[in-house]
Formats: structure tokens, sequence, C-alpha cells
């Protein structure tokens, strides 16, 4: 399909979402499908439902966010679960205003837009649809228009429930353009838009000396008033603020907690019983979540003012902190990157990975567990299996540290140093160390940090830089595994047949002799202490290797050292042990000679091939091992 094929695509499209009709034929559609009638809460939860979810053993995943947000998922499922979900079923928390609050660039208004995006392609679809008032400038529900004293009877039959009373400017058309004949009063299908001020709406505060509450709930047209007579004729009035447009969906308010107290205590009543006061009318009925953001610091500022009390009940503040998880914190990394114009810089495996590392260790709070530093928190907490650590271990630590997250470096900070890294002396290619370097540099520059924090990010850049040399180490160690495959089938050929001999308590032959002889218990504890296996879990490690053989034998599969992770871990680390000096004087040495040079170029071609290097960081690689191996 060529761009103009698609243009027309798009144009019959939008032709096939307009609709029209009249009251009448409205409640027709709703006697077929009574949720189209669904207030704001309910849309918005049926929304992110829509997406779909992925259960997980700790949390619930919920994929409307998971695209574009990494590392709050627990935050997010909080979201949903205790806010959203009840509200969508009229429950009290829906006269709640929504604020969430966390440390700068932690992801708050990214959840806030993405609200505001899906629900704007959700109103597009069959389950979203909304349909509203033709003309009135708050797209208010069609329902508004049955008597209160019929909404029982409508309510009963149609199966839904009517909230809410109409505009003044439809009030008014009813009576005069109409005659009171409501079934007559037109009705169209209308699609979200922030841009077109449907549905979606941002209020920003600004000079509290020149913003108007008129900038919420809208303005009288003091150009009519000689025209119609009067500042309470609802013609003169401008019902064009964003409480008024966001009706039926919508309104984020940023930096709320910074704004005048006048903006805020317009807010009460609309929160409690979904109502606003404007110009000379009566309360006005609006159906919209409002979703605000704030800093923690605005957020203390705000419930130490005595004045603000009656606000307080009427907040539920959800924390957003920032991501815990080295592996999401490197997806953010990842995203930003691709959105850039630096896609063609090359960067290196666990480069970005040891920036994460770094970013995730000073959100950390250390433990009042002895033997559980920030390091190990880390991997327990990004889903690391660790030696004698369970699942309600880690629950013991978020209890213990209920403020992680709420501090330490932002992505933001981290992002820009990467770009700075990237763009220095217009490099084709970065590493771990041209990013920790960057990272370092930049330090001094952030105005917020201390110089007691200063020496405590140092800390964490030591500690990303060990990782990253243990990391660096068994890539090496990996490639050079893979480059003596053979090596890695014999040794794990003899471990096999002792194991098998241990287990079945049988006695082994000599190769040469032919006496018999036991296991060889030296052999099997070299290997299986590699990965910590310990004296008393050595029975139970090698039983069930031999089922996993028995299991690959059933299924026609051959079993090798890659079979099990951890003995494919043991394996590899057994060779590169035994190879230590190998692969110290290869990839130290100044003049290879024939043997040696063969050995880096099967290394480093086993490395770009496999491992997603390119010439230049592979040779960076090799060579930066060597020098650890050498100190």
């Amino acid at each position: 399909m060529n761009l103009l094929d698609m243009l027309h695509a798009y144009q019959e499209e939008e032709e096939t979402l307009h609709w029209e009709g009249s009251f009448g034929d409205y409640l027709e559609l709703i006697k077929e499908n009574p949720r189209i009638a669904m207030p704001a809460h309910t849309r918005i939860y049926d929304m992110i439902k829509a997406a779909g979810t992925v259960q997980h053993e700790q949390y619930t995943e919920y994929k409307f966010f998971s695209k574009n947000l990494f590392g709050l998922d627990e935050s997010i499922e909080k979201l949903v679960d205790e806010y959203l979900y009840p509200a969508s079923r009229r429950l009290d928390v829906r006269k709640r205003l929504l604020l969430l609050m966390g440390p700068v660039s932690g992801g708050k208004s990214t959840i806030v837009t993405m609200l505001k995006k899906g629900l704007e392609q959700f109103s597009r679809t069959k389950d979203g649809a909304v349909y509203a008032i033709k003309g009135c400038p708050m797209h208010e529900e069609p329902l508004h228009l049955i008597p209160e004293q019929l909404r029982a009877n409508f309510e009963q039959d149609l199966q839904v429930k009517i909230e809410g009373n109409l505009c003044p400017i439809c009030r008014m058309r009813v009576k005069e353009e109409f005659n009171g004949n409501i079934e007559n009063m037109p009705i169209e299908r209308i699609i979200f838009s922030e841009e077109n001020r449907v549905g979606v709406g941002t209020f920003a505060p600004s000079d509290p000396k020149s913003q108007d509450i008129s900038d919420l709930t809208g303005s009288i047209d003091f150009s009519t008033i000689s025209e119609y007579g009067s500042e309470s004729d609802p013609r003169a009035y401008r019902f064009d603020g964003e409480l008024n447009k966001a009706n039926r969906g919508l309104m984020e308010f940023q930096e709320m907690l910074k704004c005048d107290e006048k903006f805020l205590w317009n807010l009460l009543s609309l929160t409690q019983e979904g109502n606003f006061k404007a110009g000379r009318f009566a309360l006005i009925s609006a159906d919209e979540l409002i979703v605000a953001h704030t800093n923690e610091t605005e957020y203390r500022h705000f419930i130490s003012n005595k004045k603000n009390e009656a606000l307080h009940s009427r907040i539920l503040v959800m924390k957003i902190p920032y991501n815990l998880k080295a592996s999401a914190e490197e997806k953010i990394y990842e995203k930003l990157i691709g959105q850039s114009d630096l896609k063609h810089v090359h960067i290196a495996p666990y480069a970005l990975k040891t920036a994460a590392i770094f970013s995730v260790l000073t959100r950390l709070e250390p433990s009042k567990k002895a033997n559980v530093d920030q390091l190990k928190k880390m991997y327990l907490y990004d889903g690391e299996i660790l030696e004698g650590y369970m699942n309600k271990d880690i629950e013991e630590l978020k209890k213990e540290a209920k403020n992680e997250g709420m501090f330490g470096i932002d992505p933001r900070y981290v992002i820009n140093r990467i770009s700075s890294a990237l763009l220095k002396g217009n490099k084709t290619c970065i590493n771990a160390l041209d990013l920790l370097k960057a990272l370092k540099d930049g330090l001094e520059q952030h105005a917020s940090i201390s110089t007691e924090e200063v020496e405590r990010m140092m800390q964490f850049i030591t500690i990303a830089r060990q990782e990253y040399d243990k990391l660096s180490k068994n890539e090496v160690q990996r490639a050079f595994v893979y480059s003596f495959e053979e090596s890695a089938k014999s040794l794990l050929d003899n471990y096999l047949d002792n194991v098998e001999a241990y287990c079945h308590s049988n006695k082994m032959h000599d190769p040469i002799t032919g006496e018999e002889i036991d296991p060889d218990e030296k052999l099997m504890r070299s290997i299986e202490e590699q990965i910590q296996i310990s004296e008393n879990a050595k029975k139970a490690f090698r039983e069930e290797i031999l089922i996993r053989i028995s299991l690959y034998a059933r299924k026609g599969k051959t079993f090798d050292y890659t079979s099990h992770e951890g003995l494919k871990d043991a394996i590899e680390k057994k060779l590169f042990s035994d190879l230590k000096d190998v692969v110290k004087i290869t990839t130290s040495s100044k003049t290879p000679d024939e043997m040696q040079l063969k050995r880096i170029n099967e290394v480093s071609k086993r490395l770009m091939d496999s491992h997603g290097y390119c010439p230049t960081c592979a040779n960076e690689l090799l060579q930066y091992v060597g020098s650890l191996l050498n100190r």
C-alpha cells in the first residue's frame, strides 16, 4: 500500500466513525449495549484491561503501560487495583482526586500521557465509543436529558445509572429550540482529542497574578453581553475551561500543589459531588478523572499546611518511585536512545547495564540485615536467584525500606551523560567504561547533589565498575570456551561418568590399568564449587543432573553442557579457571604468535557473531580483560 492509499484508507476509517441520530436512536443503542453510557472512571479502567494482563508470581503486569514504562509494575498494579478498579465500580474512591507523587523524571507524566493518548485511541474503538449531545460545549452524556422524576424507570429498563444534570446551554436549548421534546435532541458520536479539546484536558499553573479561575471553569463573553442582556444567560458564557472540555474523560493537573489555593478549592465539590461552580449558574455536572502529579517536597509542604486539611481527605496519593530493577532501567535507556538521531553509534554489550547498575544502587537503602548489601538487594529485586534467599526475604527487604526509589539518580541525568558520551569525539562505538567516566564527570555539574552525595555516588560507580569487570571476564570466558568446545564436551563427559557412578554407588574403571576405582570426588567438587554448590547440597545437585539427562533421553533429545544452566555455568568457569593462563597470555601479548593470533581471531569472531560486539569493542574487551588478568 503506497502513501496515498494509506491516506485514503485513513479518511475512509474516519468516515465510519461518524454517527449522528436522535435521542431515541441513542436509547436504542444503549438497549443493545448499556456500557455505552459508562462513566469516565469505568471507561479508563476498561481501556487498560482491554490491552491485556500478564500474571507474574509477585505482581500483575498491565500491558497497556508495559510498552513504554519499565520497572514500575508494582506501582501501576496499585494504581489500577486500588484506585481505578474500585472507582470503575462507583465506589467512594472515585470521589478522590488522584495525585501521583514521586521524584523528578520518575514516570509520573508518562503515566498521564499514556492515559490521555490511550483514551483518544480507545474512543475510536467499538468498545470505547462515546456519544454526546450535539452542540454541547461539554460533550455531555445524553441521558442527562431524562427528567429526574423518570430516571428510576429508565435506569431499570436500560440497566444503567444516570448521574448528573444538563449544562446551562443544553437546558436552554431543550426549552427554546425543541419545546421540551427531548426525543428530538440530536446526538453524535465524539472522538476524544486533546488537540481538539474533546474529553481530554491539561491545566498547568502559571503566574498566580495573571492566571484566572476561568482557565478551569470558563468565562463570561463580554462581547455578547449587549446582545443577550445578562451575564447569567448561558449564551453569554464560554464553557471552555479545562474542566468543561475534559468532561467524560480525563484532566491532567500539572504540578497541582504549586497552584494558587483558590484553584484547589474549586475542585472540592467536583471530586465529592461531581459538579463545580462557574459564573452565575447553578452547579455544573462533570464526569472526569482528575489526575495530578507533584514531587515529594511540594507534597510534604502541602500536607503541613493546616489550611489544606479539607483537601487532604479528598486526595488519594499514589507513590511513583524510581524503577529499582537494573534490567528495566536498561530498557529505559534503550528506548530513549532509540528515539534519538544517534542510533548509528554502536553501544557495546553491558554498557547500558553497567550504567543501570549504578543508577539503581543510588536508589536503594542499606539493609539492617548484616548479610544483605545494596548490590545483593539490586539482584534480588531484579528476579535473580541467590542461594539462601526466598521470596519472603525480598518482601521483608521492601517493607524495611519503604522510601526506596524516592531518591537517587534520575534517568534524565543518566541519559544526558550517555548522550554526552555518544557525542564525545564522534565515536562510532562506546563501552561501559566510557559511560562510567561520563557519569563520574557529570556528578560535580549536577546542581542538586551535595559534596557528601557525590562521595556516595562515587562509591556506587566503583561498585558498578567492579560488576562490569566480572561481566567482561565472564564474557571473554564464554567466548574462549566456545573456541574450545571439545574441551567442554570432554570435561562434561568425565563429570557425568563420575556423577552416575556416585549416585548409583558404583565403582569406575581406570582407562589405562582397568582396575576399579572410586568416583573422582575431587574432579566433581572442582566443578560444583564454581557455582557455590555446598558439600551438603552436592548429592541433590548430582541427582538433579541425572534426572535432567533421563528427561532428555525420554524426549529423544541430546544432553550437552548447555542443557542445564547451572552446569553450563560451572563447566565454563572450570574451563576458564584451567585456561586462565592461556587467556591471560593470549589477550595481553603485544606480539602474539601464530597460535595466539588464531585464538584471538576466533574469540573476536565469536564475540561479534553471537554476543553483539563490533570489531572495535570486541578488540577493546579483549585488551581490557587481558589487563585485568595481569593485575
